[in-house]
C-alpha cells in the first residue's frame, strides 16, 4: 500500500492537479473549448513534437523495435475491439468510435508527462514515448477520420480532412532536418521553444476543461458500451502491452516504458473525431471521461505491477 501511495502521489496526482485547474475554470468561466482543443492540435502538438523528433537523436534500432511493437499491438487492439463491438452487434459507426476509443490513447498530454515524472526525465525512456506520441498523432489523423467517415462518406472528401491536419506534415519536416543536419534559425528556434515549453501545462489543462465540459453523467444506454471500452482501454491496453514485448523478447527499461504508455485513458482525439463527424459523440465524450477519471488508479497499478517506483 505504501508504494501504491508513493507511485501515486509522486507519478499520478501532479497531473490530476493541473486536469483539475482545467476542470474548475471551465465550470467556472464557460472557456471556449474549441478554441484550446484547435490550439492543441494546429499549434501546441505539431510544434512540441517537431522540436522533440528535431532534437532527440534516436538510434534507427530503437526506432524500428518500437515501431514494431506499436504495429504489432495496435492489431491486436483492434481485434479485441473488433470483437467486442460484434458480440454487442453495434452497427458500423458505433462500432467506429469504440475502435477508436480502444485505438487512441492519451499519449501526448497524459503520457509524455507521466513518462517524465515515472522515469525522472531519463532521455531513453523519453525517446520511446516520443515515438509512441508520434504514432499516436499520426493513426486519428488518419485512420480515426477515414473509419468515422468510410461509411458516409467518399474517399475525397475525407482525404481533405486528413490532408488538413499540420502534424503529418511536422513529423516528416522533423525527420527530415534533423537527417539533413539543418540547423533552424534562432528568429524561428527561439519561438518554437516558447511553444514548445507550454504544452505539457496547456495540454493538461485543456483536458480538463474538456472533461469540465461533459456531461457527468453515464445513461443507461451508453453505460455497457462505456464500461467495455474503459475495460478493453485500461485493463487490455496493458495486458496487450506486455503480451507483446513477451512474443517480441523486448525487456528491461524498453518494456517498462512501452507497458507505462500504453496504459494511460482514452485520448480526447476519439471523442473531438466523433464530435466533428457527427458520429456517437456521448459515447466517446463518455469514454474519455470514464477511462481518464479510473485511470488515477489504473495507471498507478500497471507502475507498482512492473516495478517502477
Amino acid at each position: 500500500m505504501h508504494v501504491f501511495a508513493y507511485i501515486f502521489w509522486n507519478n499520478v496526482l501532479p497531473l490530476a492537479v493541473v486536469i483539475a485547474a482545467g476542470i474548475l475554470l471551465q465550470r467556472l468561466f464557460r472557456l471556449d473549448i474549441r478554441t484550446l482543443s484547435k490550439m492543441n492540435f494546429h499549434l501546441f502538438s505539431p510544434v512540441v513534437i517537431f522540436r522533440l523528433l528535431y532534437e532527440t537523436d534516436i538510434a534507427a534500432s530503437l526506432f524500428g523495435r518500437v515501431i514494431l511493437f506499436v504495429l504489432l499491438f495496435e492489431a491486436l487492439q483492434f481485434a479485441l475491439a473488433e470483437s467486442v463491438a460484434r458480440l454487442r452487434g453495434l452497427r458500423d459507426g458505433k462500432k467506429a468510435a469504440m475502435r477508436n476509443s480502444v485505438l487512441f490513447y492519451n499519449s501526448a498530454n497524459y503520457g509524455l508527462p507521466l513518462n517524465q515524472l515515472v522515469f525522472r526525465g531519463d532521455p531513453y525512456t523519453q525517446s520511446v514515448q516520443i515515438l509512441v506520441m508520434m504514432t499516436q498523432s499520426l493513426l486519428p489523423n488518419t485512420y480515426g477520420i477515414y473509419s468515422v467517415n468510410a461509411h458516409r462518406f467518399g474517399w475525397r472528401r475525407t482525404l481533405k480532412v486528413i490532408a488538413a491536419m499540420p502534424v503529418i506534415y511536422a513529423i516528416p519536416l522533423a525527420i527530415g532536418l534533423r537527417a539533413g543536419g539543418v540547423e533552424l534559425p534562432v528568429f524561428l528556434y527561439t519561438p518554437l521553444n516558447y511553444l514548445a515549453d507550454g504544452f505539457f501545462g496547456f495540454a493538461l489543462f485543456t483536458l480538463g476543461a474538456q472533461l469540465g465540459n461533459m456531461p457527468w453523467r453515464i445513461t443507461k444506454r451508453e453505460a455497457l458500451d462505456v464500461s467495455l471500452a474503459t475495460a478493453m482501454r485500461l485493463a487490455g491496453g496493458p495486458a496487450l502491452a506486455w503480451l507483446v514485448t513477451w512474443m517480441l523478447g523486448i525487456d528491461g527499461l524498453l518494456a517498462a516504458a512501452l507497458i507505462v504508455s500504453s496504459a494511460v485513458p482514452t485520448s480526447l482525439s476519439s471523442a473531438l473525431i466523433a464530435v466533428e463527424f457527427r458520429n456517437e459523440p456521448e459515447f466517446a465524450s463518455q469514454t474519455v471521461l470514464v477511462s481518464t477519471l479510473l485511470s488515477m488508479v489504473t495507471v498507478t497499478l500497471v507502475i507498482q505491477l512492473i516495478g517502477i517506483a
